[in-house]
């Protein structure tokens, strides 16, 4: 069916996304469930906010085949709703990066939908009309994305600001308890000096003692400053949280799915990996990179190619992570190159594997590792394999 002009296309699509707002808003939750670090009833904790959502996606909707001077920023009721859940978001200790995805999966769930409807329904809109819906539905993703970003950062910053206050009142208080014994520490060592002191015995015991007991008191001062700090939460860095290794791993077997299936190689995730804290953009490109690099450089002589992301040794301060897979291997003369800017191993194989890089892939892997806090090494044997242990802190 060929639509006549671009209203008739936009107010068709407009209809079936908010007919399907609750199953479409359905898909977001299931998408956001393999996402997010919290319980799948904690994602939208309350009633009335996961009542919000498919209420977003029906002002989506509307401006779908609202007039064109028309904004989706003007609808206060839509803005309210994105700054509810960036509010959400910050009292879940989440990330930008967290937010930025979260937008992006609701986009593509928009976008696959109504490639899916147009098809269904046998719609033939023009090229222009097309664009246009795509137009409306990235610009209306952007806006309540950069709402949300907006009021989350906005509650990053109010706790930062109040958390430097209480770091001064925190310095003022250990400054005056620390100044008095120190103080008298002074004078009892000027008085050792003094002539009188020395050759009078019961004076010099007075000073000796009163050397003890305030050496003492500062000591305790010390460690209980020490236990103050140690019960403070630690400082709220809007780009880390606790994530689960995990949700990681599956996220980035689901970005690599395709490319695994083109060469026939399987994706193992450990079913034991831990969480940790720590900034889930950086992770997640590391996984990526290494697990990538495993399957384009997987051994197209094997049946059994594989590439495992696996909990290697784990303490209560670090966790070790291994990247392991049976491929080609990686030549012991090329080993001490492998991490350096522009550098690749099996360029010579190119044409016969079929592959293409510029060589910064595990440069930029180790980068976020040291970003992380962490460590990389890594074991190679020609035709048995590669292993990457990437040691983080926890």
């Amino acid at each position: 069916m060929t639509i006549a002009t671009a209203e008739d296309y936009a107010g068709i699509v407009s209809q079936r996304v908010a007919a399907e707002r609750l199953a479409l808003a359905g898909r977001w939750l299931e998408r956001l469930n393999e996402l997010l670090t919290v319980q799948p009833n904690e994602v939208f904790p309350s009633n009335q906010l996961l009542d919000h959502i498919p209420a977003l996606i029906e002002q989506i909707a509307r401006y779908l085949s609202a007039p064109a001077d028309q904004e989706i920023t003007a609808n206060t009721t839509v803005i309210e709703k994105a700054r509810e859940l960036g509010q959400l978001r910050h009292q879940q200790q989440a990330s930008v990066h967290q937010l930025v995805r979260e937008y992006e999966i609701l986009s593509e769930i928009l976008e696959d939908f109504v490639v899916a409807e147009t098809a269904r329904l046998g719609l033939e809109p023009s090229s222009q009309q097309c664009f246009e819906i795509l137009r409306r539905l990235t610009r209306a993703a952007r806006a309540l994305m950069r709402t949300t970003v907006d009021t989350f950062v906005s509650e990053y910053t109010a706790a930062i600001q109040e958390r430097d206050e209480r770091i001064k009142a925190f310095n003022r208080m250990a400054s005056h308890e620390l100044r008095s014994p120190i103080g008298t520490l002074v004078f009892a060592a000027a008085a050792l000096k003094m002539e009188p002191v020395r050759s009078n015995p019961e004076r010099l015991d007075k000073v000796a003692e009163t050397i003890r007991t305030n050496a003492e008191r500062l000591s305790w001062l010390v460690q209980n400053l020490q236990r103050l700090a140690q019960l403070s939460d630690p400082v709220d860095v809007p780009s880390e949280q606790r994530v689960e290794l995990t949700t990681i791993a599956n996220e980035v077997t689901r970005q690599l799915s395709e490319m695994a299936e083109t060469r026939n190689v399987e994706i193992r995730i450990d079913p034991e990996l831990p969480a940790l804290v720590a900034d889930p953009a950086r992770l997640e490109l590391v996984l990526l990179n290494l697990v990538s690099n495993a399957i384009k450089y997987s051994d197209p002589d094997k049946q059994d190619s594989f590439v495992e992301i696996a909990l290697a040794a784990r303490t209560d301060d670090v966790c070790t992570v291994a990247v392991r897979d049976n491929g080609l291997g990686i030549p012991e003369s090329d080993q001490p190159l492998v991490f350096e800017r522009f550098f690749r191993a099996h360029a010579d194989l190119d044409l016969e594997l079929g592959t293409s890089g510029s060589g910064l892939g595990l440069a930029i892997v180790a980068d976020c590792v040291r970003a992380l806090g962490g460590t990389i090494r890594f074991e190679s044997a020609v035709r048995r394999g590669t292993t990457f242990y990437v040691t983080l802190p926890r």
